[in-house]
């Protein structure tokens, strides 16, 4: 495969709390789209960026941390969002992260891993959608959904269960956001996004 066949794939850990459980699923995440031959992989974790709670106004200077994290967003052709859900809704450090950039995510694909209690995550799947196709990004329909994620563990004390229904899905969902890369980065090649 040539090195223009391949896509940058952004895997956002969007839980910067002690104790979270994001940087294990995002392992599995991780391992799994190394998997996939046209993908390079780029993990950024907001506990590690440090951005800003409190965006600035237009005539005020970009904080470094927001100017350093950037260009591996604009850099990404594709999206991962890994977050919790928090009172049926994610963390305000995801939020912040999303609102410090625009054009960064502008008609790139995006999917979510959201994981929580009964509901799996999916009110944040379902907020994100929202969000990111405010800000021009295209949130597939796939996403991966983990109910109970701390019922998964396999006796060795691994994660996730080989029996897990996420073994599954991912499959699915990392081949639907790899079609959508491609498509979306030949039509930016083409005719440059504008708004």
């Amino acid at each position: 495969m040539s090195e223009h066949d391949r896509l940058r794939l952004a895997v956002i850990i969007g839980s910067t709390r002690k104790g979270r459980f994001g940087p294990t699923i995002a392992r599995w995440f991780v391992g799994r789209a190394r998997r996939h031959s046209d993908l390079d992989i780029d993990v950024i974790d907001l506990a590690e960026a440090d951005l800003p709670s409190s965006l600035t106004d237009e005539d005020e200077p970009v904080p470094p941390q927001v100017l350093a994290l950037a260009p591996r967003l604009s850099a990404a052709d594709a999206f991962a969002v890994v977050t919790p859900e928090y009172n049926r809704s994610f963390p305000a450090p995801l939020k912040t992260a999303i609102d410090w950039y625009y054009t960064e995510w502008q008609a790139k694909p995006v999917t979510f891993v959201a994981y929580g209690g009964e509901s799996g995550g999916l009110h944040v799947i379902d907020q994100l959608r929202q969000i990111f196709t405010e800000l021009d990004a295209v949130a597939i329909r796939d996403a991966i959904s983990l109910p109970k994620y701390w019922e998964m563990f396999a006796p060795d004390g691994t994660w996730p269960k080989t029996a897990s229904d996420c073994n599954t899905t991912i499959t699915t969902t990392l081949d639907h956001l790899s079609w959508w890369a491609h498509a979306l980065r030949d039509a930016r090649t083409k005719h440059p996004y504008t708004t």
